[in-house]
């Protein structure tokens, strides 16, 4: 009879002793009370606790956690009403002060943020509102981390999820921003409509140069070739004279050369005309230069 009590006793020691060893997994903390009191905070692996004077008094994550309030009413500086809501992204530090520093953390966090939000949307106006989400987020998240700090809570950021302004002020705003496109489009077609004037008149410039340069160029080689026409009979007449010089002409050759420029001269449209002194002789080598060709002839 002895023996069974004490298996039994020794049964239930083990019970209790199996019951109170703890594995704390990873990423978590228990916070641990003896007698009503803060004993010790289990990080992660294998703990005893002390059967019915020991307590886990709060089992902590210190997991990145993700809070997502509704939307809050919020007044800006010109008097326009609308709904905000944020998300909050945190992470317990300290177990102890996180179980004992406030009455429901993740309450507390959301009135701080409401709060929070509605001071600094007040000295914001509308325009400035919807465009400063990340001065607002910045602003909100020092003030939040701060306040927290004695809780045992790290805010890492704070999103503005929406901000829906009131109906009419929405519906102003897509005519405004309706407007604005329709004025941007206006200006593209003007630059547009502008820019092909300008190509327009550049293709008109560049072909009256091309014209103008293309008639230079015409009566340039035109000048040449005559140039080049001139040099050419100039030429042949020097080379004549060569010619005549070379082959030493007689005087009444010479004589009869000059009788024919002369007449030449006589043929030309020219009002006046010089006779020289010496004609007389001139007409004598001509009737001379006649004789000897005909003189042949008639043998």
């Amino acid at each position: 009879m002895k023996l069974i009590i004490l298996g039994i006793i020794i049964l239930i020691v083990l019970v209790i002793i199996v019951r109170n060893i703890k594995i704390v997994p990873q990423a978590h903390a228990y916070v641990i009370e003896r007698l009503g009191a803060y004993k010790a905070t289990w990080n992660t692996g294998l703990h005893l606790k002390v059967p019915f004077i020991d307590k886990i008094s709060k089992k902590v994550s210190l997991k990145e956690q993700v809070v997502d309030f509704p939307p809050q009413p919020v007044i800006t500086r010109d008097n326009v009403t609308m709904q905000i809501d944020t998300v909050v992204y945190f992470s317990i530090t300290d177990p102890k002060l996180y179980t004992y520093g406030v009455e429901r953390p993740l309450s507390a966090i959301e009135n701080l943020t409401a709060t929070t939000l509605r001071n600094i949307i007040g000295d914001l106006e509308l325009d400035a509102t919807l465009t400063s989400r990340d001065t607002i987020n910045n602003e909100i998240r020092t003030i939040i981390d701060n306040a927290t700090d004695p809780w045992g809570i790290r805010v890492i950021r704070v999103e503005l999820k929406n901000i829906l302004p009131p109906r009419e002020i929405q519906d102003a705003m897509e005519k405004q921003m309706k407007a604005e496109r329709e004025r941007r489009a206006k200006i593209l077609d003007a630059e547009g409509e502008k820019r092909s004037q300008i190509l327009v008149a550049e293709g008109l410039k560049e072909s009256t140069i091309l014209k103008a340069d293309a008639v230079k160029e015409s009566k340039i080689r035109e000048a040449q070739g005559e140039a080049e026409a001139i040099m050419l009979v100039q030429k042949a007449q020097a080379d004549a004279l060569k010619l005549l010089n070379e082959s030493n002409p007689i005087e009444q050759v010479m004589q009869l050369k000059s009788f024919e420029a002369f007449q030449k001269v006589a043929d030309g449209k020219s009002t006046k005309i010089i006779i020289p002194s010496d004609l007389k002789p001139l007409a004598t080598v001509a009737t001379a230069f006649k004789e000897m060709i005909t003189e042949p002839e008639e043998k």
